[in-house]
């Protein structure tokens, strides 16, 4: 008499190959063929410390909003980009979005980028003007375009075009008086000449930093947010209202694939804030990622363009007295087995959401101390 069997499954995970190998026995029949499956990955979200403060007129974050449609099924670009949107809209975050911080001019000019990892797509917006949520636009561009990238005027109507709202004024009552501050301190007889300007314009916005009516994020200010499903999906987006008081029509790294954002679906994404200038000229987002091809984990991928900033800035205008950067720049990094990071040149602060809940985190610093003496 053979011996019954009852049906039994089980799962092995094997940490080496990253597989799931799932076997089955039918009761009175030879065992099932093995399937190899991957294994799912734990999802989470990360982005800019923003992401966990402001929640415009909801109860959510930015991460929570992201991880929760992640975790009901939501496309994982769809998710991120709801949660910046949050942030884009509350005129409470003077860095991204409606509110944020005009140029020299008192024209609020915002930026964004979004990758999606499965698609191997992108789409980006820049000097965008009128439009409170950039981020939907530069969406758009990806889904609806052969284009990258679309700037200026050409950006705005092109949004017009798609059926965006196109408002005359970004800025808020707080925004332009914070405008008219800086502007009252920099131009007090109209004209100046241009190293004059330059130097007054640098130091009236440390004087509204030290007197706490700048954030020192409104100096660099954006927002960036990167997620994975249980699928290993991964999307991101960055977006910003770029550097307070800058030259009209300046664009920092955030519309910029492997500068401001970059994302490979088979390697991971990785984002940032801080001075876009720096990740520019380092393409930074893009190095992060070719580490991890590369097998580094995010935090020494991000460590390492880090160390590749410091070394290539050598203006002395951009060095404190100890030879160090004068500034911040941070990067969020998520790979494609869930593990995440965020670095920064000092210390700083990063959102992170998952089964766990939204936290905000330090970040790991390459230095010691703060970007101002």
């Amino acid at each position: 008499m053979s011996k019954k069997i009852k049906r039994r499954d089980f799962m092995i995970t094997s940490a080496a190959a990253g597989l799931t190998i799932a076997a089955a026995k039918s009761k009175g029949s030879p065992s099932a063929p093995l399937m190899l499956v991957p294994s799912s990955v734990k999802p989470v979200v990360v982005s800019s410390a923003n992401g966990n403060r402001f929640k415009h007129t909801g109860n959510e974050t930015a991460v929570q909003k992201a991880f929760e449609m992640i975790t009901q099924g939501a496309d994982v670009l769809d998710a991120v980009i709801a949660g910046v949107n949050i942030v884009e809209l509350d005129p409470l975050d003077d860095s991204v979005g409606y509110g944020g911080l005009p140029n020299a001019e008192g024209v609020v000019q915002l930026d964004s980028s979004c990758m999606h990892g499965p698609r191997k797509r992108a789409g980006a917006v820049g000097a965008l003007e009128g439009v409170r949520t950039p981020s939907l636009v530069a969406q758009s561009v990806l889904d609806n375009t052969d284009h990258h990238l679309i700037v200026g005027r050409g950006a705005q109507e092109y949004a017009r075009s798609m059926g965006f709202k196109i408002e005359d004024d970004l800025n808020t009552e707080h925004s332009r008086k914070l405008w008219l501050e800086w502007k009252r301190k920099i131009d007090p007889e109209h004209y100046l000449d241009p190293k004059k300007r330059a130097e007054a314009g640098h130091r009236a916005a440390l004087e509204m930093l030290a007197a706490g009516r700048l954030r020192e994020e409104n100096m660099h200010g954006t927002i960036n947010c990167d997620g994975i499903n249980a699928k290993g999906e991964i999307c991101g987006v960055t977006t910003t209202s770029g550097l307070s008081w800058k030259i009209p029509g300046r664009l920092g790294d955030s519309p910029i694939l492997g500068a401001g954002l970059y994302v490979d679906g088979a390697v991971g994404a990785a984002g940032s804030t801080g001075r876009g200038e720096a990740n520019l000229y380092n393409l930074c987002s893009f190095v992060i990622i070719e580490e991890m091809r590369r097998g580094a984990h995010p935090k020494d991928a991000g460590m390492e363009v880090l160390k590749r900033i410091k070394a290539n800035t050598i203006e002395k205008r951009l060095l404190k007295a100890d030879g160090n950067p004068n500034f911040g720049i941070n990067f969020y990094i998520i790979n494609a087995q869930g593990e995440y990071a965020g670095v920064s040149m000092y210390q700083a602060k990063y959102a992170m959401c998952n089964e766990g809940g939204p936290q905000t985190l330090n970040t790991e610093p390459l230095l010691p101390g703060r970007p101002s003496e």
